[in-house]
């Protein structure tokens, strides 16, 4: 008769892993890719899986050391905050403690392994080819043979439109035919949260705002004469590189003071005059672009301005970038010139009403003082709503970055 704590089963108490608070305004999360999988062991604070929303990736890592035991939302499904993602199983043995199980190693192998001098069962197994496969098949010809012993091909899977069902080399030439004309691949993938997310904003732009676009260029020789006499001994000092989107941002800044109706957003009805100064960067990364804000930029050095924007650019290829850090923004700048573009017309950024285009700097021939001249010219292009903003006032806008662009001291003496 057996006892109690023999009948009683032993019970395995698991740690859940759930899903962290997400940031405000975010119902809920996709479920990414899994970094391990059940039966692995995982150490506290490991990573187990990716969590996407419409701005950011979030990481969820090991409550605590274990052994997953369970996976309860796959990939691509949709969870709130609080929902539980897996179990761990904290009392399982780490990696080099386990006993080996039954039926493994090397004992185990020999045991069932068959005895000497008695063969294993035969399987079922395919006839050699340019033979047929089933007794009863009729025969084939020299050339058919040839054929499949040539290209390696089973005779059974080919049809055959012979007398009586036999083969002919018809057939056969028939089949390669079709082979080499193979189907062109496609994929079909579900789009990311983010991608959606850009999709949709990119179509509110489209359907809601009366877009325009005006062009100018720069002659960016004096930015760059600047850098090459002051480069070494700026990053010596501040411990960053001096690069172009510092006085792209400094630039915008004095501009937007002149023409504070581009610093502007719309709210229905309503316009909404902002008295200070938050720039959003646009960067690309692997999962689509992203625009962090560089808050108060009015108030940064050219140093600050050089740090912000390359730490951002860091975490944004790597999805380490805070929802907060993507929300608001009263104007947007987007570099096309990294990729190669020589001119685009970029899309608002809503609810602003204007983003400037930055492209490649080329060597073009202009005129200058009378005189044909090679210089390093950049196209700048504007994009405004045109319900808010005048024609008049987006053209004198882009004089004016382009004037601050063209002597650097202006932005200095706030020109």
């Amino acid at each position: 008769m057996s006892t109690p704590a023999q009948d009683a089963a032993p019970t395995v108490e698991t740690v859940e892993v759930k899903v962290p608070p997400l940031p405000e305004s975010v119902a809920d999360a996709t479920v990414g890719p899994w970094h391990k999988q059940v039966g692995d062991w995982v150490e506290r604070d490991e990573n187990l899986v990716d969590l996407e929303t419409d701005k950011v990736v979030l990481e969820v890592p090991a409550p605590r050391s274990g052994r997953l035991v369970a996976i309860l939302h796959r990939q691509g499904e949709t969870v709130p905050a609080g929902a539980v993602l897996a179990r761990l199983d904290p009392g399982g043995a780490p990696p080099g403690d386990r006993p080996a199980r039954s039926g493994t190693g090397p004992g185990a192998r020999a045991a069932a392994a068959p005895p000497a001098g008695r063969p294993e069962a035969a399987g079922p197994q395919a006839a050699p080819p340019g033979q047929a496969s089933s007794p009863g098949a009729p025969p084939m010809g020299p050339a058919v043979r040839r054929l499949l012993e040539e290209h390696g091909l089973e005779p059974d899977r080919i049809p055959a439109t012979g007398p009586g069902g036999r083969l002919l080399k018809e057939d056969v030439l028939r089949h390669l035919e079709g082979a080499s004309a193979a189907p062109r691949p496609e994929q079909r993938v579900p789009m990311s949260r983010l991608r959606a997310r850009i999709a949709e904003r990119l179509v509110q732009a489209q359907r809601e705002a009366a877009m325009l676009t005006t062009f100018n260029e720069v002659d960016m020789s004096a930015v760059q004469a600047l850098r090459r006499r002051h480069g070494a001994a700026f990053e010596e000092r501040h411990g960053v590189r001096l690069g172009l989107m510092s006085f792209f941002v400094r630039a915008v800044v004095e501009a937007l003071r002149r023409f504070p109706v581009l610093n502007a957003s719309v709210d229905g009805t309503d316009v909404i005059y902002h008295g200070y100064y938050d720039v959003g960067v646009a960067v690309a990364t692997p999962r689509g672009l992203v625009v962090p804000v560089i808050r108060d930029a009015d108030r940064r050095s050219f140093a600050e301005l050089e740090r912000a924007i390359r730490d951002f650019a860091a975490r944004a290829r790597e999805g380490r970038l805070a929802l907060e850090e993507l929300q608001g923004g009263t104007f947007t700048i987007t570099n096309g010139g990294v990729f190669g573009s020589l001119l685009s017309t970029p899309i608002l950024n809503p609810p602003q009403t204007g983003i400037l285009g930055m492209h490649r700097i080329q060597d073009r021939p202009v005129a200058v003082e009378g005189e044909v001249r090679i210089r390093p010219m950049m196209y700048l292009a504007l994009t405004y709503d045109h319900r808010l903003v005048d024609g008049a006032d987006a053209v004198q806008f882009l004089v004016a970055v382009k004037e601050a662009l063209e002597d650097p001291a202006r932005l200095l003496l706030e020109l």
